[in-house]
């Protein structure tokens, strides 16, 4: 099965990465805009046929590797 996950950066929290690229839109003249948020999105291929125990387990893989749960909120999205 096909697993997105979409890891967004708490709203509380800042965006380094997302500044420089507000900061350098801005320098190429692009001044209507204010703020930029940049996320992340992982692409897995996950072997099995029951999308819930597929979610459970891509979720366990989020708290322990692909986001940082201090910092990060996520999203898993099983495409049957």
């Amino acid at each position: 099965m096909k697993v997105t996950v979409t890891v967004r950066r708490r709203p509380e929290i800042s965006d380094p990465q997302g500044t420089t690229v507000a900061r350098a839109l801005r320098d190429l003249g692009y001044d209507e805009v204010r703020k930029v948020r940049v996320d992340k999105e992982i692409r897995l291929e996950v072997e099995g046929d029951d999308a819930a125990a597929i979610e459970a387990r891509v979720t366990e893989m989020c708290e322990k590797l692909l986001a940082n749960p201090v910092m990060d909120d996520y999203e898993v999205r099983v495409e049957a």
